[in-house]
């Protein structure tokens, strides 16, 4: 994979030029994209720019996030060939800070979940994972070292962990979803793809103006909260030991670990999860699904049509237990300062059906927190998994400082 803290440490230090540093991702898309298939459009002849943090940095962009230079078809056939006006302001935020946008990559459709035909690199007979399966294949392969996805359920951790890759779901709008396909409001968030977790900070801070993201020079060994999420039902072999591991290899350099039960309300958030998704995914959808029903994509309308009966009533009552969990959570990291979970219930299943169970993530969607994907572990199949990182809300920089002091720690396996 190629790593953008070590592309763009070369670009500062002047031994690498932008031109050269997008030269090398575009060298490496024409070499993989054709077995792989993360993108669905791609840019002619781009150029890097000559100034901000990420020059030179190639970057794809989930193809549910506007773009004015590309077409943007969510992966849905009543949206082939559509062509926004503007740049969704996460886009516009990488032009600023001096990142090429070299292509669309695949989603499933409206980010749902009907699948792509993007293979997973780490072993072409498994699923990539979903819904942003074209951002974390791209950057798996080698292809890029940044790219963007989006999270409602679980869209941005999982594939990271079933490709093996770095990935941040930031704390709820940090990153603007302004020019985002919405699927749910109260849900949906802009995510990071990259090779490593100190990549992810420098891409993070460069995006935001936020320099206080980047990683410190010395990462203090965190307090641990290992989280089972046993309302969630039983992890598969390999993802209680990707747990196992990470656990016992943050402990053995230093940190602070033990278990830590949630409080029952918490538990509760995550069964009325898909009320929330569903009720709202009906308003964000409306038009396709009542005007052009027969050529909505089949999973997603079957899923719409299975809970089209989800009442206000039901979602108001789905709303306020959100609430009352989001203050539980903030009182469960009294005495840890990160949590460590699942972050798929293990590799990625086989063939390209499915993409995947979130059930290890919908509920930190819901409460809004920074979560970071840290790949541990390679089952049978060379098929990685991954854990993630959790810190309270809007303590971005701690999840992130603290998931390199995991990763740092899995390095010396």
């Amino acid at each position: 994979m190629i790593s953008l803290a070590e592309l763009t440490r070369r670009i500062e230090q002047g031994e690498l030029s932008p031109d050269a540093a997008l030269a090398q991702s575009l060298a490496a898309v024409d070499a993989e994209e054709k077995t792989i298939g993360a993108f669905v459009s791609r840019a002619e002849n781009p150029r890097a720019q000559a100034a901000g943090p990420l020059r030179g940095i190639a970057v794809g962009i989930k193809d549910i996030i506007d773009t004015a230079d590309f077409p943007t078809e969510m992966g849905a056939s009543i949206y082939r060939g559509h062509r926004p006006r503007a740049d969704a302001s996460v886009v516009m935020m990488l032009k600023q800070a001096g990142a090429t946008i070299v292509g669309k990559t695949t989603t499933t459709a409206f980010a749902a979940n009907d699948p792509t035909a993007t293979l997973n690199p780490r072993n072409h007979g498994h699923t990539p994972g979903g819904s942003s399966a074209g951002s974390a294949a791209a950057v798996a392969a080698g292809m890029i070292p940044l790219a963007l996805g989006t999270q409602t359920a679980g869209s941005v951790i999982r594939p990271a962990s079933y490709c093996g890759v770095a990935a941040i779901k930031p704390s709820y709008r940090l990153l603007p979803t302004v020019g985002v396909k919405c699927f749910s409001w109260t849900l949906d968030t802009v995510g990071l793809f990259a090779s490593g977790v100190s990549d992810l900070a420098v891409a993070l801070a460069a995006m935001t103006g936020r320099p206080a993201l980047r990683l410190p020079d010395t990462i203090t060994a965190p307090r641990i909260g290992i989280v089972t999420q046993d309302f969630a039902g039983a992890p598969d072999a390999s993802g209680a030991e990707a747990l196992r591991i990470a656990a016992q290899m943050a402990e053995r350099a230093g940190a602070s670990v033990r278990a830590l039960s949630l409080p029952e309300i918490v538990a509760e958030a995550w069964r009325i999860q898909p009320v929330v998704q569903d009720f709202e995914a009906h308003r964000s959808l409306a038009w396709k699904y009542r005007e052009n029903y027969d050529a909505m994509p089949p999973l997603l309308r079957g899923r719409l049509d299975e809970s089209r009966d989800v009442s206000a009533a039901q979602y108001d009552e789905a709303i306020d237990v959100a609430g009352s969990a989001r203050q539980a959570l903030t009182q469960a990291f009294a005495d840890v300062d990160v949590l460590l979970t699942l972050s798929a219930p293990g590799a990625a299943p086989k063939g390209l059906s499915s993409t995947g169970d979130p059930r290890y993530n919908r509920l930190w969607t819901l409460m809004g927190v920074p979560c970071v994907n840290v790949p541990t572990y390679v089952a049978e199949g060379n098929l990685p998994v991954g854990v993630q990182v959790i810190a309270p809300f809007a303590a971005d920089a701690k999840a992130l400082a603290a998931a390199r002091f995991v990763e740092m720690a899995l390095a010396k396996l």
